[in-house]
């Protein structure tokens, strides 16, 4: 497949970029800072400013999927803002370009943990996650509520385990939706290389059309 990847030099992006590159897919990845990228068989990077639609849409043009690990970065002092105006443009830049599928990397903040109530929303949360990481959480909740009323991209949102960090890859996970997924009584997690594996594998084998799914360690 050919595939445009933004956010291809951030944590899951890089991930994910070493996962779809490993599988033989031609990957563009759309980013403001080529220069950060080793070439690479089958990897073409594109410069463009992801929060620009009209620059996403040439960027992404001709391509089976977008996949879109955006984040302006954790430091961002406008993060909230910043990361809805890049989702956006995102969004409207693929369906420019006439892409018809879109994979979002969000966050865990939008799970729920009980009826009506999520993460993010949480004392829990609020008390152990660093204060410049909320704005971002909950930019990824409500760019995952913007997109529930997308009807025109084949879209999908992968919502990573409340534990993401680096470690092997196994190649095995688990599938949850909506609900953030337990090992035990506690919240489950997962290595990046895995949750790449997922996405790459939702690409290949969309099962989540117009969906939010999570995944955790098998």
């Amino acid at each position: 497949m050919n595939i445009a990847l933004i956010g291809a030099t951030g944590f899951v992006g890089a991930a994910v970029l070493d996962e779809l590159l490993q599988r033989g897919h031609r990957v563009t990845a759309v980013t403001r800072s080529p220069d950060k990228l080793a070439a690479r068989d089958g990897l073409t990077p594109r410069r463009a400013d992801v929060r620009d639609a009209d620059a996403v849409a040439t960027a992404v043009r001709g391509h089976d999927a977008v996949v879109s690990a955006f984040n302006p970065g954790w430091d961002d002092p406008d993060l909230y803002a910043e990361f809805l105006r890049g989702h956006s443009a995102i969004v409207q830049g693929t369906k420019r370009a006439g892409v018809a599928r879109l994979l979002v990397v969000g966050g865990a903040g939008s799970l729920f943990v009980a009826p009506g109530v999520q993460l993010v929303d949480t004392p829990a949360f609020l008390d152990h996650v660093p204060p410049n990481i909320v704005p971002g959480a909950r930019a990824a909740r409500d760019a995952l509520t913007a997109l529930r009323g997308e009807r025109e991209l084949d879209w999908s949102f992968v919502s990573p385990p409340v534990g993401l960090a680096p470690g092997a890859r196994s190649g095995r996970y688990r599938v949850g939706g909506e609900d953030v997924l337990l090992d035990g009584e506690q919240p489950a997690g997962i290595s990046v290389t895995d949750l790449a594996v997922a996405i790459a594998d939702e690409i290949e084998r969309p099962r989540h059309s117009r969906a939010r799914f999570t995944v955790a360690a098998a």
